[in-house]
């Protein structure tokens, strides 16, 4: 298959274009040749940006593309309008913040989306309007392609090359011991899914030519926060000190979820974490067990240079200086 692959060097496209490669495909690469331009040599890389220039598209054909980095629907609109001609099937990565903060628990993918108010063209990307962005990106290309487009809509992507840290942080901290703080309640549901399961799912879709919306995160159980925690102190045993910290306590100390405290959302926020996924996995998506999951975290993180600051959850001074208070509020 020929596969052009938007993006494809970093996080979840790079797992793609790794498992298309081991897969056969001919791949094409394109993207601002910005980030780890030297991947993927077996690969033919594209040079432009989708904000701009996609005239390095044009008079060429593939059997597919995988779009993995549209955030604005004029740029998708750009892009998909280049290619619908020119492509087979069209895969765009859409994500679950679709759905509207106040969402109820099980959402489906016919559950009502958020909207965007005020003007879209001059609409800034924001925590505020990501959500409703992406999924007027995914009109672009479900009206565009209507009988050859696939929308897929992950919530948090963990593993290898995730340099948001949003999970990594867990492993890595548990694993350096010490009292730990612990956010909300310990069977609070969590959802997650190793970029490696994700891309190999992608994958097999494209090349089954699946069209629609689809959830996907996992696990396709339910997982909770302190079954995580757990997890990670088997995979690397240590000396930690779980110390479960309320959820009035973080918010009256300005604790920012997900962040700063990462996989942790107020549970004002019922249906985050708790996403109907059942479409996808009677689509075929499976997912590894959570050990490997850790694991594989683990492993990659132990590559990364020694001075490597995560990029979520917090810092050891911040950390120390809420314990601090919560013990001098008579908590243990």
């Amino acid at each position: 298959m020929r596969l052009l692959i938007i993006g494809g060097t970093v996080f979840l496209g790079r797992h793609l274009a790794e498992q298309a490669l081991q897969r056969g495909h001919a791949v094409t690469l394109f993207n601002r040749g910005q980030s780890n331009p030297a991947l993927f040599p077996a690969a033919e890389h594209l040079t432009g940006d989708r904000a701009g220039d996609v005239s390095a598209l044009a008079g060429r054909t593939w059997d597919a593309v995988i779009d993995t980095g549209g955030y604005h629907p004029r740029e998708v609109r750009r892009t998909v309008q280049a290619l619908k001609t020119q492509v087979g099937h069209y895969q765009f990565v859409s994500t679950l913040s679709v759905y509207a903060d106040d969402a109820p628990a099980g959402a489906t993918e016919n559950s009502p989306v958020a909207t965007l108010d005020g003007e879209v063209e001059a609409a800034v990307i924001s925590s505020e309007t990501y959500g409703p962005l992406k999924a007027l990106c995914e009109q672009e290309v479900l009206q565009a392609m209507p009988a050859h487009g696939l929308v897929v809509r992950p919530g948090l992507i963990v593993g290898p090359y995730d340099r948001s840290d949003r999970f990594t942080y867990w492993p890595v901290r548990i694993q350096a011991g010490g009292d730990v703080l612990a956010p909300g309640d310990i069977d609070a549901p969590v959802q997650f899914i190793h970029a490696g399961d994700l891309a190999a799912w992608m994958l097999d879709c494209t090349e089954q030519g699946v069209t629609g919306v689809f959830n996907a995160t996992g696990p396709d159980y339910a997982l909770t926060l302190g079954e995580v925690f757990d997890a990670c102190r088997v995979v690397a045993p240590s000396a930690a000190r779980l110390v479960w910290v309320n959820e009035d306590f973080l918010l009256a100390h300005a604790v920012a979820p997900y962040t700063e405290m990462p996989l942790w959302v107020p549970s004002a926020y019922v249906g985050f974490n708790r996403v109907d996924c059942s479409k996808a996995i009677a689509q075929g998506l499976c997912f590894r067990p959570l050990l490997d999951v850790i694991s594989d975290t683990l492993e990659w993180h132990a590559t990364r240079p020694a001075a490597t600051t995560l990029r979520a959850g917090l810092s050891a001074a911040r950390e120390a200086e809420l314990l601090a208070a919560w013990r001098h509020e008579g908590h243990r």
